[in-house]
């Protein structure tokens, strides 16, 4: 073996020309890939008359035709764009091929739509700074925000006994402005957003800076859900959250009213969100009515209908290259021998990491077996990732223990799995330092049925794509022929059908499976029971009942969290605002100023608060009468919101 490894490591220091062609090759695809910058692309498009009133007024995006390019390569080729109002997109396609760029290449401005059209395009994280991440969410909508803080300088001015009528007169038309816009409510939608996304009451008063990238990204969807932008762009979405915020967010998008053009990898937040399909195929857009199961079904169709078509030509040599293809990806897991019982068990677990730190787990059972499959749910920061390196033995329990058949092999793929995988080293130079015996034709064989392309195994994986990445870390671990894999998040950086393969190779592992997951349509086809972790009983339970009870009461859980909150917040804020609109009556000294400080009272028991003579002008009647029209007790305003 290690005259063999030393053989290896010598031919891959003297890549012949070919080789380093597929390289070179490789690596200039998957810095693409990563990088994806617009500026690295060109853009042409049909000729836009941009006097034209009826494109300059339309919310409807209609491009005839259109191309985007990079060096060396045509990403979209004389393809057309069509988008209507208020319809939500799902845009599919192989990793790589150019969807990202699209709603990039939209975002900056380079692709033109109707200037009618405002868009956002949810990229990158929030700023790390001081601001608390619901002041984070409440910025995005800068006009509310400005007035706001021009209503807290004029309140502070006027309680410190300014006598200025002109500030009066301005924050009574503040008022007005705030009332307008609906922005009373605006508290409770943002701190919603972000309760549905995984935040709680504490976490929303955190200045971003204390979160990781990950959670910044969530502040930066709620930013977007907050705004509510005409055309709004999400690119996977859903690789940033756990399962019970995906769940939340497929039930909020399934009542958007404005455009949504998203790229998912996950089915079933395609099938439950979108209407209609576009798929990227041979550098064209495709539409298909319906959601992605439909769009599957027709897919289907189509291919099998051209190979009746080519099957009816002459057997010539030119008619066997026009053979039609169909993308697909092949996983598997070998099979391994049977373990007696127990093979992987939590026994009486107790666990913290510090004495300063709240008990995760207290006297946590579980017990796991070859023929197990588990997935594992529950509220951010319960203990999910904890309670698999328990597992695996990167964490030990502080009493109990965790008991393992001595002859166990388990497979652990981490979504962190870049930090597990040496970036100087090439996939094949990696994989034949792992696994002992196994000689570099085996192992490209392998990284080929996993899908990864011949030019990338002889690349640095610091220059491979994160799906390429995810590939190297799915060939490890079937190389090292576990008996049960341990898989967080494991569909993140993989296109659909490479999910589609790897559930089938979990349905044909004859081994255990613990999997923490986001995707839905995994937890279902591979029958997946589902164990909760809680961080309140300190335990991980079994849920009885299936995925879909589970999806409901969760949901229910959210919105009565959500309403007792905010009726709480509400109730507060209304006493915060009679005190001070009290404070402003007093400090008014003259009888026409008190006048003018009542008449900017937000809700109606600030007004009855205020005790000042209203001038019964047209004007602030007509205020006043609309104000007791809209009364509604703050609880009653959660709960539309909840709607």
């Amino acid at each position: 073996m290690t005259n063999r490894c030393r053989w290896n490591q010598s031919t891959m220091t003297t890549l012949n020309r070919r080789e380093q062609r597929r390289r070179a090759k490789a690596m200039y695809a998957a810095r693409q890939e990563n990088e994806g910058s617009c500026s690295h692309f060109t853009c042409s498009q049909t000729i836009v008359d941009e006097n034209d009133k009826h494109w300059k007024n339309a919310l409807d995006i209609n491009i005839p035709s259109f191309t985007i390019g990079t060096t060396g390569k045509v990403l979209y080729q004389d393809s057309s764009l069509r988008i209507a109002r208020g319809r939500r997109y799902g845009l599919v396609g192989p990793n790589g091929q150019g969807k990202s760029t699209l709603l990039k290449t939209i975002a900056s401005g380079n692709l033109k739509i109707p200037p009618r059209i405002d868009r956002l395009y949810v990229e990158q994280e929030i700023a790390a700074d001081a601001t608390p991440a619901v002041d984070a969410v409440l910025k995005a909508d800068k006009e509310r925000w400005d007035l706001i803080q021009e209503e807290k300088a004029l309140t502070e001015a006027l309680e410190d006994g300014e006598n200025d009528p002109e500030k009066l007169d301005r924050l009574k038309k503040i008022y007005e402005e705030l009332e307008e816009m609906g922005a009373s409510g605006s508290d409770a939608k943002a701190r919603t957003i972000l309760h549905g996304l995984g935040f709680t009451s504490e976490m929303q008063t955190r200045a971003t800076e204390h979160f990781s990238g990950g959670w910044r990204m969530r502040i930066s969807l709620a930013r977007a859900l907050f705004v509510e932008p005409t055309l709004l762009m999400l690119d996977e979405p859903t690789n940033h959250l756990d399962l019970n915020a995906v769940i939340w967010l497929t039930d909020y998008l399934q009542r958007w009213k404005k455009t949504l053009l998203v790229v998912s990898h996950d089915q079933d937040f395609l099938n439950d969100v979108c209407e209609e399909i576009i798929h990227l195929d041979k550098l064209q857009l495709i539409p298909y009515k319906g959601n992605y199961d439909t769009f599957k079904k027709l897919k289907d169709l189509e291919f099998r209908q051209q190979c009746d078509r080519w099957a009816k030509l002459p057997k010539t040599k030119a008619n066997k290259a026009l053979r039609p293809r169909d993308y697909q990806v092949r996983l598997n897991f070998p099979i391994v021998p049977v373990l007696s019982r127990p093979v992987l068990e939590v026994n009486k677990v107790h666990f913290r990491y510090s004495p300063k730190h709240p008990v995760l787990f207290d006297r946590a059972d579980m017990c796991i077996d070859m023929d197990s499959r588990i997935c594992i749910v529950g509220n951010n920061g319960a203990g999910k990732s904890t309670l698999l390196n328990l597992l695996t033995g990167e964490l030990k329990p502080t009493r109990g223990e965790v008991r393992k058949n001595p002859r166990l092999r388990i497979g652990i793929y981490s979504q962190h799995f870049a930090d597990r995988l040496p970036m100087e080293k090439t996939p094949v130079e990696h994989l034949l330092d792992r696994c002992e015996g196994e000689d570099r034709a085996y192992v490209r064989g392998q990284l080929g049925k996993f899908g990864l392309p011949g030019e990338a195994h002889l690349v640095p994986m610091s220059e491979l794509s994160g799906g390429q990445k995810a590939r190297v870390m799915l060939v490890d671990i079937s190389l090292q022929r576990p008996h049960i894999l341990l898989l967080d998040e494991p569909t993140n950086n993989l296109d659909i059908e490479t999910i589609d393969a790897l559930v089938d190779a979990m349905n044909e592992f004859n081994g255990g499976i613990v999997v923490v997951t986001h995707d839905q349509r995994l937890i279902q086809r591979c029958g997946c029971e589902l164990w909760v972790v809680d961080s309140a009983k300190q335990d991980v339970t079994r849920w009885s009942a299936g995925y879909k009870d589970y999806r409901k009461m969760l949901l229910r859980e959210i919105e009565e969290t959500a309403e007792r909150e905010s009726a709480v917040r509400g109730e507060k804020a209304a006493e915060n605002r009679a005190q001070q609109i009290a404070r402003i009556a007093i400090a008014a000294k003259k009888p026409k100023d008190s006048t003018r400080c009542a008449s900017v009272c937000k809700e109606n028991e600030d007004m009855e608060t205020a005790q000042a003579p209203v001038e019964q002008d047209e004007t602030v009647l007509r205020f006043f009468t609309e104000k007791k029209r809209k009364k509604k007790t703050f609880r009653h305003k959660a709960a539309l919101m909840m709607q």
